[in-house]
């Protein structure tokens, strides 16, 4: 028997090792950030175009229902981001501001916000705000009372108006005091004190001496100003803030699709 401890294994040369294959690596993940990238830039580029191009839709809207000027200024701000609401057909928030619109007659700085606005026909979910009017646009306003007035002073909270009564056939000149309000779209002029001849009264006084014409003006006096703003805007509430009369309207959300909305409303 031959002794095997004798042999050795010999080491194969450099040259006849195979070489070991390199890692087959994967190209999919670099794919799909690819993807990912682009689609994100899609994204972005079309938040851009709507947020360019849907507020001067919605100006436009605005001023063709208000019959307003067409280079009328008017901003309108959008809120959150816009694919999605315009996916859903509906615009989550607007906010719709002029320093100076003419509306029925009436000219003032209006800011509104709407929620819940349909792309196509159909009704807004929400809309209120306020427009704010100068001193000369509110007397317009209060001549149409019963009220004695060539004169209306705004000093907030309160609204002075200033004219004359027929006192045993003399003409006695009068001040009246009032606290400006709304109820069911009516302007409210509540009075609080008076001044008759240049002597301060209370209203127990101006009745006693005055009669029934002073009972007649210390009563609340209601204006009707429905003629004067579209069917679908309401008057809510009237404040004086400086020598500025604020009013808080709220707005019928089938305004942009019922024409009779639009229109100047009637009074009694």
């Amino acid at each position: 028997m031959s002794d095997t401890s004798a042999y050795h294994t010999l080491p194969l040369p450099d040259d006849l090792v195979p070489a070991a294959q390199p890692k087959r690596r994967s190209r999919w993940p670099w794919v799909l950030l690819i993807v990912v990238v682009v689609l994100a830039a899609l994204a972005v580029a079309a938040e851009l175009v709507a947020r360019a191009v849907v507020p001067g839709v919605v100006r436009s809207l605005v001023i063709e229902n208000l019959d307003l000027p067409a280079d009328q200024q008017l901003d309108v701000q959008t809120s959150g981001l816009l694919v999605p609401q315009l996916i859903s057909g509906r615009l989550g928030r607007l906010d719709i501001s002029s320093d100076s619109v003419e509306v029925g007659g009436i000219t003032g700085a209006v800011d509104v916000t709407a929620r819940g606005i349909p792309l196509g026909a159909g009704e807004i979910g929400s809309a209120a705000g306020t427009v704010t009017i100068a001193e000369d646009q509110f007397a317009a306003l209060v001549e149409k009372s019963d009220l004695p007035i060539d004169e209306v002073t705004l000093d907030a909270p309160d609204v002075t108006v200033a004219g004359s009564v027929p006192v045993l056939g003399m003409s006695i000149p009068m001040s009246l005091t009032v606290t400006p309000g709304a109820d069911a779209g009516e302007l409210l002029l509540t009075p609080v004190s008076a001044t008759l001849g240049g002597i301060d009264l209370d209203l127990a006084q101006l009745a006693d001496r005055l009669g029934g014409i002073g009972s007649g003006l210390s009563e609340t006096h209601r204006i009707c100003i429905a003629d004067q703003l579209p069917a679908g805007l309401v008057l809510t509430d009237l404040t004086i803030a400086g020598d500025t009369a604020v009013a808080d309207v709220e707005v019928d959300g089938r305004i942009g699709i019922d024409p009779a909305l639009q229109e100047n409303g009637t009074c009694p």
